[in-house]
């Protein structure tokens, strides 16, 4: 049987190789044990950004196959079919980025050492391993060997990657990169080094397992820099001719067995295998890995941990300042909607804050359009590239809840579309086996608009916001509060009340839920984007009394406020034309 993938995920970044300006198509993850949380839960956070990526929620149905199936991998940045690998027996559901069992992956794109990845040879793609995976893992460390050992079989044909991968009991990091640079290129096929004799292809990775109590992140940049290696008689780190310790509770560190051997063969590493760092050795920092990239997650460990502000000189992009942790402790444990609200960042309260500077506007827009680099008198600037960026296709929050004992209940992925700022975070069960209509796939794309589209009213909202951006966003930011605020008491009466149905009936009480959340979330919204339009129409603001918007005794609309633009534009004018403008009687 041959089954064809749909392309799920967003375009892959070459951010360390090929400069700030690559930063463009970039996706940002945050990592959190359920030892920082307040209710105990694990969760990973994905924002998948692309100029060109259509916000749905993907839904894959668990099933079985007959001896002899085969799955056809498509790679997901082209859509190309790649090659046939055999089917496994039986298929787990997916929704989103969220199996039945809790387990949830993400990634971001690092790019890496181009000699890494610019030979083209066979080999499975990125985004095929995270859903093929999710199609047939159980836990975190089981995801790893699935991972792993698809890259050993089959090849690995995609850029440096860091992915996140979390179950209800713990949180990892994987890190990876193909091993291209032993093949040379002749003829525009890829030909092997004779240096290379008994070489096995796919990747190099290191694999290490977030200490309870503590958050991390990453965002196209490599985070793993040394790591713990295995030590005869200890089980607290193993390589990969040892997977079989792999589900040993103290192991926490795993490798490839050549990670180090490869790097030494081509001689990017020359010192001890204790001093190895896999981020300097297969990734090494550029500006654009630091401020691009590195800077997104300093600014969630900044929010959450007070004494972080010794790393702003690093994320600012000095290489020789103290570099930025995998790994840090929160001064307090994060629950849920803190989380949500760490995926919209502008680097408010940094030296960064896309809000204060000319480039924001007289309105503080803290977006800036493309191209992120340019060049004025001989001198190169960049745009800061945020956590929240207007070309999100689609972000969540993965919730992994163990203390629900049904699974199907206990996973939640709470889903929003576009830009992370001003979405709405929807919670959506591992359990379900249907799509709202306003997340599924095929309805409304890229070039086609459908009324019916979460994706396209939220783009048609937040576009409208980013023409008067200082107000209009606290108007929205009171329907995102309110809403999600709501669905997280809700999903505590539905929890109450999915633990008293039989198991039979729990599907079908999941889809109903949330469906229902997804039908509430796109009548407020509506009722937000009318609002707004009548609210702001023609850069006039409505005057409002008692929840409704003023009007004369005649029920005339009222004379709307139209609020000067501030001293420091109206100064701009002046310096720039203010000879013509200037009232001279």
């Amino acid at each position: 049987m041959k089954i064809r993938l749909n392309k799920w995920l967003c375009a892959g970044v070459l951010v360390a190789a090929l400069g700030f300006g690559s930063v463009a198509d970039a996706c940002t993850n945050f990592l959190f044990t359920k030892g920082a949380t307040k209710d105990g839960s694990t969760m990973i956070t994905y924002a998948a950004d692309s100029h060109t990526l259509y916000g749905e929620l993907y839904y894959r149905k668990a099933a079985d196959y007959p001896a002899g199936s085969m799955l056809m991998l498509v790679e997901w940045d082209t859509g190309k079919p790649l090659f046939e690998i055999p089917q496994v027996e039986h298929t787990y559901s997916v929704v989103g980025n969220m199996n039945e069992h809790q387990l949830a992956i993400g990634e971001t794109t690092y790019g890496g050492r181009e000699e890494c990845w610019n030979t083209p040879v066979k080999g499975i793609d990125y985004g095929s391993l995270i859903y093929v995976t999710l199609q047939r893992a159980a836990s975190a460390r089981e995801a790893i060997k699935v991972m792993t050992d698809l890259v050993a079989k089959y090849g690995y044909c995609s850029e440096g990657e860091s992915f996140s991968i979390c179950d209800p009991n713990e949180v990892w990091i994987l890190e990876m990169i193909g091993k291209r640079a032993a093949y040379d290129t002749v003829k525009g096929k890829p030909v092997l080094k004779k240096a290379f004799k008994g070489y096995k292809d796919g990747a190099v990775w290191v694999a290490r397992r977030i200490p309870n109590g503590y958050v991390s992140g990453h965002a196209n940049q490599a985070r793993i820099t040394t790591f713990p290696q295995e030590v005869k008689g200890s089980f607290k780190a193993i390589s990969s001719k040892n997977m079989q310790h792999l589900y040993r509770s103290e192991v926490e560190c795993v490798y490839a067995e050549d990670v180090i051997s490869f790097a030494r063969m081509h001689g990017w590493f020359t010192g001890k295998d204790a001093d190895f760092s896999f981020a300097d050795t297969y990734a090494p920092l550029t500006f654009s890995g630091i401020r691009g990239c590195d800077a997104r997650v300093y600014a969630m460990f900044n929010r959450v941990n007070g004494n972080m502000q010794k790393y702003e000189k690093y994320a600012m992009g000095d290489p020789n300042a103290e570099r930025l942790p995998l790994w840090i402790r929160p001064d307090h444990k994060v629950d849920l909607q803190e989380v949500m609200n760490l995926m919209r960042d502008h680097y408010e309260g940094t030296a960064m804050d896309m809000t204060q500077d000319v480039g924001a506007g007289p309105f503080a827009c803290p977006y800036r359009w493309r191209p992120m680099t340019w060049k004025l008198d001989g001198k190169e600037y960049i745009h800061e590239r945020a956590t929240s960026t207007q070309q999100t296709g689609f972000s969540f929050v993965a919730q992994c809840r163990g203390y629900i004992s049904d699974p199907r209940v206990g996973g939640i992925i709470w889903f929003g579309v576009d830009d992370t700022y001003s979405t709405c975070y929807c919670p959506m069960y591992c359990g379900i086996t249907e799509i709202p209509e306003c997340f599924r796939e095929g309805n409304g794309s890229m070039t086609e608009y459908s009324e019916t589209s979460a994706f396209w009213l939220f783009n048609r909202v937040t576009n409208f916001c980013y023409s008067r951006y200082d107000s209009m966003i606290k108007d929205l930011q009171i329907v995102q509060n309110q809403l999600e605020s709501k669905f997280i008491r809700d999903i505590a009466h539905r929890d109450k009340k999915l633990a008293n149905v039989e198991s039979g009936q729990v599907v079908r009480q999941l889809n109903t839920f949330s469906r229902e959340f997804a039908q509430e979330m796109m009548r407020e919204w509506t009722k937000l984007d009318h609002y707004l339009l009548v609210k702001y129409i023609d850069g006039n603001i409505k005057k409002e009394e008692n929840g409704k918007f003023k009007t004369t005794e005649t029920g005339m609309s009222a004379f709307p406020n139209q609020p000067e633009y501030p001293k420091w534009f109206y100064k701009q004018i002046v310096d720039d034309h203010g000879k013509v403008v200037e009232q001279k009687f």
